[in-house]
């Protein structure tokens, strides 16, 4: 039951101040999608996941290659458009390393460099200068000389001269953000010597000339890739003859230990053979390649390099999230399904008993705001109980007559309250004060019971520890597909989380649908509080704090009117959500107090905050990474990850479904929900998220009731008479 909006809870949610804050509401989670899309899609481009081509083209004729390219050096200027090579002179070596930077490699690389006061050319990619820049700016301070080596590392003869185009630009901008130069050095991928130009990859070097940039490609291949062993890199590394060479070499791709270990050996045993170690313009006396970046060109790059940064971040963010999710998951699944288990065989085990049976007579509170299409089914279910109950249906300033239709409906122990429109936490404290006993069942104005539920709901009272009992609420209008998602939720997440938490001692919510208190107890706590919008887990908390037990009652079952459309749905789990955010603040300083406060602080609390506030949250990361694994792969592994945790819930679904008797065939929607379901959920607490993060108020909310949920046939009146008329 949900009443109208009360002075105090309007406050500010005024006309103006709804129409400033709603846009927010929605739109900052669509942005917050949005934006995480758009950071992995960030994220598989620099990793070489989105646009990638991998494609490495056989070797071809070389008749259309210039002769003076085929027999000269490793360096081709074809910047003027009439190819020229260049050699390194005798006795010079510039050693040359593809592919990186890396975070491991690289640094060791350097170290060994500067050890033996050596320079070199790094032959960079994009990707990974964009997510290592301080590894570039490194290498220019330390006075290496960068080249590129394009952005995702294609074969550019399968290229179009726009790809090319995008490969150079892109590749500069990530060098241009890492330490504010340009280059005009190149190296192809998958480069040899110039020998081996050949037909396909020609036309590509005449293009990167005709675009500013030096090709560089080797006339001495140490093949360290392969990992031929220490020895076998510095032979193939060393020249013959004390001729000068560009030495190819790698510090990224792969274990690179050999490689380090080789240039510790290989740079000390040339430097004293008289061999100079130096970076290509220093080889060849010819002036620096790197070019200063100043204004837009330098703000482009460092807003590229940060985006990049921050994708990085982001999505390691999301890998943790999905961890913590997962764990959250698979540890909540498996405690209850043990702990709920166990609960199902002590309570169902022969000769259980809370305690001397209950049988006095109980007061059944029904609050009801606007309830007309509801009450009658309601009243008229609890005339059919088996236990004796006088019923108050406490009517909070209905405009629709619903406490007329009570009063006409002329039923013995039944009594109307009236009040001015105050709220249900307002309604049930009015009807804690005229109830005649000590024992009270609250229910709400759509929901109607079983003839057996209310004498279920109070057996627990045998045990005079027990204040409060949480009922079996079930979904009555499953027929619809929200509906049936509803009931899935309804019998899965609710009912096995209080098999669970009755358990372990810390029941965080008696459902405001069937629920039954001990007056005793709640006037200790001061009744049922107004300070949230979720009373039911406001009162529920109080009450383990002043050292009751709560406990759950899995045979009172209650058939109640869940939401018919998604508005509706969204109004009633937003206010769930908010309310229970609420409580959990409220009753924090349960965390560090003694005593029964203090076990439900430190027990109750974090368990309610991680399944109920944290892990709905991150549960649409599942999702998320689902979609970009499908899209950009490993398809298989995200495929059978992603069924994994659905086979997971699935068992789990189905031993709730088995435990509450429940058909099986609801469970056919149950991919369905996991995949739409939850992100409404996760729209839901994220605004919830934003209201209280913003100081916002959240007004309560009535939803539109059918009245679909009918009485049992046939009631039977099973009560004492009336000790007094209806008020």
């Amino acid at each position: 039951m949900a009443s109208r909006p009360r002075h105090r809870a309007a406050t500010g949610a005024r006309d103006g101040s709804r129409q400033r804050r709603l846009p927010l509401r929605f739109l900052l989670p669509a942005l917050v999608l949005v934006a995480l899309m758009a950071m992995l899609m960030l994220r598989g481009y620099v990793h070489s996941e989105i646009l990638a081509d991998h494609r490495v083209r056989p070797a071809a004729a070389s008749d259309r290659v210039p002769e003076d390219v085929l027999t000269g050096g490793p360096v081709i200027d074809a910047r003027s458009g009439r190819p020229t090579t260049l050699s390194v002179p005798d006795h010079r070596l510039v050693l040359t390393f593809d592919d990186g930077p890396d975070p491991v490699w690289t640094p060791k690389v350097l170290d060994v460099l500067k050890k033996h006061d050596a320079h070199a050319v790094f032959f960079v990619t994009g990707t990974m200068a964009s997510r290592y820049p301080d590894l570039v700016e490194r290498m220019v301070a330390e006075g290496h000389e960068i080249g590129l080596h394009t952005f995702n590392h294609p074969d550019l003869s399968y290229q179009s001269k726009r790809r090319i185009d995008w490969e150079l630009s892109q590749n500069q901008l990530a060098i241009s953000g890492a330490a504010g130069i340009r280059t005009s050095l190149f190296r192809p991928p998958y480069s040899s010597f110039s020998a081996a130009m050949d037909n396909a990859s020609w036309p590509v070097t005449e293009y990167i000339g005709s675009r500013g940039y030096i090709t560089v490609v080797n006339n001495t291949d140490s093949e360290d890739w392969r990992k031929p062993g220490v020895d076998e890199i510095i032979r193939r590394a060393t020249p013959k003859g004390g001729d000068g060479a560009i030495v190819l070499m790698h510090d990224s791709g792969g274990d690179r230990h050999q490689t380090v270990q080789a240039l510790d050996r290989f740079l000390p045993d040339l430097k004293a053979r008289g061999y100079a170690f130096q970076n290509l313009t220093e080889a060849l006396d010819a002036p620096s390649a790197h070019t200063r970046v100043t204004g837009l060109d330098l703000w482009k790059g460092q807003a590229w390099i940060f985006l990049v940064q921050a994708s990085e971040h982001i999505t390691d963010g999301l890998v943790v999230g999905l961890a913590i999710i997962g764990s959250l998951v698979i540890g909540r699944f498996v405690l209850m399904l043990l702990l709920s288990g166990w609960h199902a065989r002590r309570v169902r085990r022969r000769g259980f008993r809370w305690g001397p049976p209950v049988t006095e007579p109980v007061s059944v509170l029904v609050p009801a705001y606007n309830e007309a299409k509801c009450i009658e089914n309601t009243v008229r279910s609890l005339m059919a109980s088996e236990h004796p109950i006088e019923v108050l249906v406490i009517d909070d300033g209905s405009s629709d007559g619903t406490a007329r239709i009570v009063e006409a409906m002329g039923l013995p122990n039944v009594r109307v309250v009236r009040q001015l429109n105050a709220g249900k936490p307002a309604a049930l404290n009015r009807g804690l004060a005229n109830a005649r006993y000590d024992i009270v069942v609250m229910m709400d104005g759509d929901t109607v019971f079983e003839p057996a539920t209310v004498r279920e709901l109070v057996q627990p009272f045998g045990d005079p520890r027990v204040g409060a009992v949480a009922g079996n609420a079930k979904v009555g209008n499953r027929d619809t597909l929200i509906g049936a998602w509803q009931h899935i939720e309804y019998v899965m997440g609710f009912n096995l989380d209080r098999r669970m938490y009755d358990v372990l001692r810390c029941m965080p919510t008696i459902p405001g649908a069937v629920g039954a208190f001990r007056r005793s107890a709640l006037q200790r706590i001061g009744g049922m509080s107004e300070d949230t919008l979720a009373e039911d887990t406001d009162v529920t908390m109080a009450l383990h704090r002043d050292g009751w037990k709560v406990v759950y009652a899995e045979n009172a079952r209650a058939w109640t009117e869940a939401p018919e459309t998604v508005q509706q749905l969204w109004s009633q789990r937003y206010r769930w959500s908010y309310g229970t955010m609420q409580a959990i603040w409220k009753h924090r300083r349960a965390l560090v107090e003694r005593g029964p406060s203090g076990r439900f602080g430190r027990v109750g609390l974090p368990l309610v905050s991680l399944f109920m506030v944290l892990a709905p949250l991150l549960a649409p990361l599942i999702d998320v990474f689902l979609l970009y694994g499908l899209v950009f792969g490993p398809t298989g592994k995200t495929i059978a990850a992603w069924l994994g945790v659905l086979a997971l819930q699935a068992v789990c679904a189905a031993y709730a479904f088995r435990l509450d008797r429940e058909r099986m065939t609801h469970l056919i929607s149950l991919p369905l929900q996991q995949i739409l379901y939850r992100q409404i959920m996760y729209v839901v607490l994220l605004q919830s998220w934003i209201t209280a993060l913003t100081g916002g108020r959240l007004r309560w909310q009535k939803l539109r009731r059918t009245g679909v949920v009918g009485a049992p046939p046939d009631p039977a009146v099973r009560q004492p008479a009336a000790d007094g008329r209806p008020v």
